[in-house]
This record gives C-alpha cells, sequence and structure tokens, in this order.
C-alpha cells in the first residue's frame, strides 16, 4: 500500500460493486448504489484489473464473487440477535448508507487503514453522505496496533454480540496479526461470531481459477499489495480452533452457487479464489463441533 493513500484493492472491491449494479441482471446479488459515486475520479484506475489481462468472463467472475461474500455477511446480522457489527478492512463499503434497516439497530465500527479511511470520509463529505449516530471509524494499521487496542478506544463493548465482518484481508496480513484479531475476536461475548476470507493453496485451484490467481498476485504486486497469504482449508480450521474459536460454516463453492445464484438469467457465476468461513465465540458446554466443515473448492 502507498503511504497516505487509499488501498487500491478497496477501490477494486468498490469497482465490481458498482459494475455488478450496472451491468449484471436485476436482481443482484448486492446492491450498492453508492459504490460508484465514492469511487468518484478514481474509478479510472485500471492497474488493478486491466482489461488487456483480465477477459470479460473473469471481470464478470470478480463481480460476482465480490457481491457474494458481502451478501454472505450481510444475511447473518439479518437474523437477529447481533448488537455491534465490526467491518475490518471496510474499504469504500457503504453499509449503513445502503443498509439502514440494519444499521438503525446495531453500532457499526469501521475498522480500517487509516489513509484509506481518511480517504472515503472525505470522499463520502464531497458527495453529501451523513455519518450516522451509530457509525463509529476506528483507524487502525494491523501490523502495528491489535484490534483490540483499537477499538478499545473507539466505544467498544466486547461484552456485547457482535458480528466481524474480514472479507479479502487475511492474504495480506502475517500469520501473527491474523491470529491476535482472532483471539481478539474470540475474547468477545459468547455466540459472536466472525465472516472472513481467505487465499487457499493455489495447487488446488482449478487452471480457469488458478489463471486468475496468478494474474491477481502480478496486478496487485505491481502496486505494494502482495496477497501472498495461503491456506488449505483444514489448515484455516485449524488456526480459527487455536484461536479459540469454533467453525460454524465453511460452505463449498456449489453452496453458495445454490444460495445466490441459481436460475439468474445473465448466469452469473462467482470466482472461486476466495472460500468464506464462518467462526464463532462458545462458551463452556456450548461449544460445539462445526455445523458444517466443506472443503471450499
Amino acid at each position: 500500500m502507498e503511504t497516505g493513500k487509499p488501498s487500491r484493492t478497496a477501490i477494486a472491491a468498490a469497482v465490481a460493486r458498482a459494475a455488478h449494479r450496472e451491468l449484471d441482471a436485476y436482481p443482484w446479488v448486492l446492491d450498492d448504489p453508492y459504490a460508484g459515486l465514492l469511487i468518484g475520479h478514481a474509478r479510472g484506475d485500471q492497474s488493478l484489473m486491466p482489461k488487456s489481462l483480465f477477459t470479460e468472463e473473469m471481470q464478470r467472475r470478480t463481480r460476482g464473487f465480490v457481491a457474494g461474500r458481502l451478501r454472505y455477511t450481510e444475511d447473518r446480522p439479518q437474523q437477529g440477535g447481533f448488537e455491534q457489527y465490526v467491518i475490518l478492512g471496510a474499504g469504500l463499503d457503504a453499509f449503513v448508507w445502503r443498509r439502514p434497516d440494519l444499521a438503525a439497530r446495531i453500532t457499526v465500527f469501521e475498522v480500517d487503514y487509516p489513509a484509506s479511511q481518511a480517504w472515503k470520509r472525505e470522499r463520502a463529505r464531497e458527495i453529501g453522505l451523513t455519518e450516522g449516530t451509530r457509525q463509529v471509524f476506528v483507524p487502525i494499521d494491523f501490523e502495528v496496533e491489535t484490534l483490540e487496542a483499537g477499538l478499545g478506544r473507539s466505544g467498544f463493548d466486547r461484552s456485547r454480540r457482535t458480528l466481524f465482518s474480514w472479507v479479502g484481508v487475511t492474504m495480506y496480513l502475517s500469520i501473527a496479526a491474523i491470529e491476535a484479531t482472532l483471539r481478539a475476536i474470540a475474547r468477545c461475548a459468547p455466540d459472536s461470531e466472525v465472516v472472513l476470507t481467505y487465499c487457499p493453496d493455489r495447487r488446488d485451484l482449478d487452471p480457469l481459477n488458478r489463471k486468475q490467481r496468478e494474474l491477481f498476485i502480478t496486478t496487485l504486486t505491481a502496486v505494494g499489495e502482495d496477497p501472498s497469504r495461503e491456506f488449505a482449508p483444514h489448515d484455516m480450521e485449524m488456526l480459527v480452533a487455536r484461536c479459540g474459536l469454533v467453525t460454524a460454516e465453511h460452505p463449498r463453492h456449489d453452496d453458495l452457487m445454490a444460495k445466490y445464484f441459481a436460475g439468474r438469467p445473465d448466469g452469473l457465476v462467482p470466482y472461486q479464489l476466495e472460500p468464506l468461513l464462518a467462526a464463532r465465540v462458545g462458551s463452556g458446554s456450548r461449544r460445539s463441533k462445526p455445523r458444517l466443515n466443506f472443503l471450499a473448492r
């Protein structure tokens, strides 16, 4: 990441959400009408997905997964019971503005790299988006400050049941930073949850997804954001358990297809480069075996 500038990957994810609404068929997997507005002039940056390298099909698959991973995460607070929602690596996500139905009843903590967060807040002001009364911005560099310390100075109450969203982040962090974050989550109220994504071992990918993974590594490394951290599915479950959490769901690609993409008129398919995993904070005898334990393929 370039010092003093927003994350390129945060911009790229917002571009994908905006393009999903503009180019893919309704109903959208995720409806984000603010993504394009927040990006502004930065939308012209083609450095992360140059059309000379990424085919239209690759771009469509990217749009599908970026929309699908947030939809999966945001389906969980709709089930009720969460009092706080912590978005780790919030980027240009406009959750508070696009989901007022959920934001009205939970406190939302947006955690991100300081420069990225400052840029987003400035863009929001420029386009007239008012910050919510239950929207808390928490600037943290995970490599120099722990999640626990950052949230602790921001009014976070770990005794309240909380959902953590941690998508598109772990592949950029050290094992120590990942473990510190998971252990902090494990000290929260029972039945708190984290939804995360991770990069699988590229040797487990089929040729199409392996090619897309290699292209992403090349383009991201060129802008100083190397997503080199990879895990086998079993290893990620073991890491989660070692940090005191219980795997709740580890959906396969086919499960996500059936839930969010089946019967779509445009045939949209998400790429398979970032499996999703949901883990829960247990308590005493209520700790249990994973509800689902699928290998993400």
